[in-house]
């Protein structure tokens, strides 16, 4: 006879992606802890692994996913289990999946969240978020003390430079996962005590907790879409079908974090042939109407890796 302790169970988890009034919005479900969308894989049921992950998301959310990748697997001991003997071990496909704004969501116990509320050292495009300095640079700078060897010590000092920016450094906005994963190494968010990594009374806790290991699996996700919006135009999955170009830039700054400077993204999305005019204009409240584009599907013929160059403003 197999006991639960051999046995492992597939689950699939899905970071749904919107951009609204300037805000990258996750789908969160709430079950105790925010959660993303996830639920078993029926071998019998489900064809493949994806059209699983459509049915209950479907069924789940009341939404009909589009663009959908597969992100990573999901195992580590612990994830979804925290005692020995509470059950199978769950290994966990996590998926990202972008949509439009859909407004309030339909389905009972879902909301749209701001990803920043789970990273808010991620968002720079007001300025260095406050936080960094605050608390995570002193937190950090005492794990590195707390290290038993001076080897240690030295590539605790060194990854958090890399990760955050550090000593001069450049902001890199693609670390989104290695930024985490070293808080949760610190004991510098929730998930790390909750596992049994840290003493549950530690002083630091960043950002909103979620459960199993969602957060990890969301940082996944933003550092996917980070990264591929440079080569592949994954953007205009996000957008509506007419856009002015602000709007098209202040999407792209939301995913990203950062700001970007005005004429250079303009001049980049036009020179690249990702969009063309509609010959409309905006029906604006204030101001002067901007002329609405749309999205060129051509240029996915016309070149390998059509995608949107990021030029950020430097920030201090």
């Amino acid at each position: 006879m197999t006991s639960d302790r051999h046995v492992v169970s597939i689950g699939l988890s899905a970071a749904i992606v919107a951009v609204a009034d300037e805000n990258p919005d996750v789908l969160i479900v709430k079950s105790g802890s925010d959660a993303l969308p996830f639920g078993p894989f029926d071998p019998i049921a489900h064809r493949t692994l994806e059209s699983g992950l459509r049915t209950w998301v479907g069924e789940q959310t009341y939404l009909e996913l589009g663009y959908v990748e597969q992100l990573y697997t999901f195992g580590d001991r612990g994830r979804h289990t925290f005692k020995p003997g509470e059950g199978p071990r769950v290994v966990s496909v996590g998926y990202l999946a972008l949509t439009r704004p859909t407004g309030e969501p339909k389905a009972p116990d879902t909301i749209w969240r701001s990803w920043y509320r789970y990273f808010p050292w991620e968002d720079w495009r007001t300025a260095r978020p406050a936080v960094i300095a605050d608390a995570i640079v002193p937190a950090l700078q005492a794990f590195e003390t707390a290290a038993d060897a001076p080897a240690l010590a030295e590539a605790r000092r060194d990854r958090a430079r890399l990760c955050f920016g550090l000593d001069g450094l450049a902001w890199d906005e693609e670390k989104v996962l290695e930024r985490y994963e070293l808080l949760y190494e610190a004991g510098l968010v929730a998930e790390s005590a909750r596992d049994g990594r840290t003493p549950a009374d530690h002083a630091v806790r960043l950002g909103e907790p979620m459960m199993f290991d969602h957060r990890r699996i969301l940082a996944t996700a933003i550092a996917r879409l980070r990264g591929k919006m440079k080569y592949r135009p994954v953007v205009f999955e996000l957008m509506p079908a007419s856009f002015t170009l602000l709007e098209l830039q202040r999407t792209v700054e939301a995913i990203s974090g950062v700001r970007l400077h005005k004429q250079n993204f303009r001049r980049l999305v036009e020179d690249q042939g990702l969009v063309e005019g509609t010959g409309k204009m905006s029906a604006l409240t204030r101001g002067r109407p901007a002329e609405l584009f749309r999205f060129r599907r051509e240029v996915l013929r016309e070149r390998p890796a059509p995608g949107v160059r990021l030029a950020p403003r430097r920030v201090v």
